[in-house]
């Protein structure tokens, strides 16, 4: 057969985007946790028979960068003659197409004539996934054990429904385990879905025209992106930002980059980055390339379809034992939202000299994640895990917009309803942080300011942030953001402030003021285009 017509092409383009969106909306309508239906941390994809990416939802940049590898890793230890029609897998090791342990993954096949055709892929994140810690984030880990349960492909359904056996063995080993059953069974519901609206374009194109229509989508946006790729200063750029710490309180760690455009190509050698760290920092080689694909297409193609062909003319180098490519048995379950900010801040200043236009000064690229958990009165564990947006940075055409999630993040707040519903705490205080924002012609946007009162006993927080030493930097002359701070003041009056990494115990009474860290600004402050004829 000849490649289809573009009318029919652009059909099943739409039709796969869709059934990809739909996914994300099934996880948020069917899930328990509200991590998963109010704050909607989790992705969906759908991929080709060879696992490149084919369509995605709306949903979070750092989690579909990873998802372009899931299904080729997962085809590499799972061969596709061993799976079934009814096949639901899952699995959550970084070193398999991964990131970090409680962003779990869900793969079923499409099948057709015997065969798989396509994969669906839910991407969710578990609220727990056991671990040394409640809610599954040890800022003193040493060792990925201790970072929670390790699961490589194992399937949990089947045709006929689930492997009960499998699933309360994984259960046994989680915090609220009747809220993950809940969300293990909307993450199954969004594949099945999925498989249910790839079969019926199969039924109306035919299997043969869908395969030939995903290879021209390929096609085109690998020459996109070539031409996209052409059209931007050519050579090599050299670019760096720094963690605040090693994750265990040690001196800023740097993520180093050099990209080099050449010929409708980009080239992303990070071998000049950091070594691994000791603390929960380290992220993986997929998390690396996450970075460089959104980065790619932020910079230049935003409006080419993400899929596979895109992503042949980029090139991504990692050096084992480093950040970015640490040894498998490193703690890594902060790095995969704080150090993959860090790659893609690191990869907008290699253009700082020669892009300004194109790019926003610093803003709040760190999760900004409280983790609060204890026991109902039911005696269950509840979980929040609560983000926190900032100032965006100032562009060259405009100030930066107040408290938002800004590159590779999109995940959304928790209504403050919800929380003093569903969890011992009280939010006493939601407000902007005035003159956070860093000055410049255009200023950084300004963060928040928000006040959590403790009402319950012996409440786990843990804190997991960045921008705290590090400042967001200032482009183009503007100065940079306020940094991200947390205070906690204890009932009995005691104050302290709590580092990026850390857990406490907090009691009745106690209080945590979060303040995120302002945007930077863009250009000189006071800098203004000035009129070539005197003021009368």
């Amino acid at each position: 057969m000849t490649t289809p017509d573009p009318f029919t092409i652009e059909v099943i383009r739409h039709g796969l985007t869709q059934a990809a969106e739909e996914m994300s909306l099934t996880v948020m309508r069917a899930a328990r946790s509200p991590l998963l239906r109010e704050a909607g941390d989790l992705s969906s994809a759908i991929t080709d028979a060879d696992g490149l990416l084919i369509a995605q939802g709306r949903d979070i940049p750092m989690h579909m960068g990873v998802m372009s590898f899931t299904v080729q890793e997962f085809l590499k230890h799972v061969p596709a003659d061993r799976l079934a029609p009814g096949d639901v897998w899952f699995l959550n090791l970084p070193e398999i197409g991964g990131n970090h342990l409680p962003d779990v993954k869900t793969i079923r096949p499409v099948f057709h004539d015997g065969r798989p055709v396509a994969y669906a892929v839910s991407l969710a994140h578990w609220a727990d996934i056991g671990g040394a810690v409640p809610g599954s984030y040890v800022p003193h880990a040493t060792d990925a054990w201790q970072e929670g349960v390790r699961m490589p492909p194992f399937r949990l359904f089947h045709a006929d429904g689930p492997d009960r056996e499998k699933l309360d063995m994984l259960l046994a080993n989680l915090r609220g385990p009747a809220e993950r059953e809940g969300d293990i069974l909307a993450q199954a519901a969004a594949c099945r879905g999925a498989v249910e609206r790839i079969d019926a374009m199969i039924a109306r194109h035919g299997a043969e025209t869908l395969r030939l229509a995903i290879a021209a989508l390929h096609d085109r946006s690998a020459r996109q992106m070539e031409e996209a790729l052409a059209c931007l200063p050519q050579g090599t750029f050299h670019g760096e930002d720094f963690l605040d710490d090693d994750g265990h309180g040690g001196p800023p760690t740097a993520v180093r980059v050099a990209v080099t455009l050449s010929n409708g190509r980009a080239r992303f050698d990070f071998t000049g980055t950091d070594d691994a760290v000791p603390g929960p920092l380290n992220t993986t080689r997929f998390i690396a390339a996450a970075g460089a694909y959104y980065a790619a297409k932020a910079l230049a193609g935003p409006d080419i379809q993400p899929n596979g062909g895109l992503y042949r003319q980029l090139d991504i180098i990692t050096r084992p034992g480093s950040l970015l490519d640490p040894p498998p048995d490193l703690p890594v379950v902060g790095g995969n939202h704080e150090t993959a900010q860090r790659i893609a801040d690191a990869i907008f200043l290699a253009f700082r000299d020669v892009l300004p236009e194109r790019l926003t000064a610093g803003g709040p690229t760190t999760s900004g994640l409280l983790l609060f958990a204890g026991r109902d009165s039911r005696d269950r564990w509840t979980t929040l895990y609560e983000v926190h947006g900032g100032g965006e940075g100032g562009q060259a055409d405009r100030d930066g917009m107040p408290v938002v999630r800004v590159h590779m993040a999109n995940v959304m707040n928790t209504p403050v309803e919800v929380i003093e519903q569903d969890y011992p705490l009280a939010v006493e205080r939601h407000a902007l942080r005035r003159g956070s924002g860093g000055a410049g012609r255009h200023k950084g946007g300004e963060g928040l300011i928000r006040t959590y009162r403790c009402t319950g006993d012996n409440v786990s927080l843990t804190t997991m942030f960045e921008r705290r030493i590090v400042p967001p930097y200032g482009l183009a002359g503007g100065q940079p953001g306020a940094p991200f701070r947390v205070t906690l003041e204890r009932a009995d009056g005691e104050t302290l402030e709590l580092s990026g990494k850390t857990h406490v115990t907090l009691q009745r009474g106690d209080r945590v003021t979060l303040e995120s860290c302002g945007g930077g600004g863009w250009g000189e402050p006071g800098n203004t285009t000035t009129s070539k004829e005197p003021t009368p």
